[in-house]
């Protein structure tokens, strides 16, 4: 880890690294703030996860419960509670799996789909808010950058 500084920014790489630090925390602090209230608008007596559920059902349609649960990285039974509890709230509806008469596929109902849209549409207006006044180039850089930072294998190094 060099110390001097960096061409062009008169700061060293350690301070540069501590700054991106910081921003990549305050990035990751305020889409968690916005994922609890996109969740809260989806449906505010549920948890945040339940959002998740159907976000992801949303993008890629209906699915099998425990599909789902892999996908999204949580267990089963958490995963058919919210379900359950969505299906109460008429945010879901399950049939039976043509492929296999034992299990279900989930989908969501027309509410569901016009909940999610609703949640949806509030991050992006808050993105909006945050960018509008962005020329594009800037806009496309922070783009790149992202692409760039996100695509880049954190275990290769090891």
């Amino acid at each position: 880890m060099s110390t001097t500084s960096d061409e062009g920014t008169g700061t060293s790489r350690p301070a540069l690294e501590l700054a991106l630090g910081t921003e990549l925390n305050a990035l990751l602090s305020a889409s968690r703030a916005l994922t609890e209230r996109s969740a809260a608008r989806f449906h505010s007596g549920l948890r945040p996860a339940a959002f998740h559920l159907a976000r992801w059902v949303y993008a890629y349609g209906p699915t099998k419960p425990s599909t789902l649960a892999r996908e999204v990285g949580m267990d089963r039974s958490s995963t058919s509670n919210l379900i359950r509890q969505m299906k109460n709230l008429g945010l879901v509806d399950s049939t039976p799996d043509p492929a296999d008469s034992r299990g279900v596929i989930v989908a969501l109902t027309a509410l569901g789909n016009r909940r999610v849209a609703e949640a949806l549409d509030l991050r992006g207006s808050e993105f909006f808010e945050r960018t509008g006044s962005w020329e594009a180039r800037d806009l496309a850089t922070l783009v790149d950058l992202l692409h760039r930072f996100n695509a880049t294998d954190l275990g290769a190094g090891r």
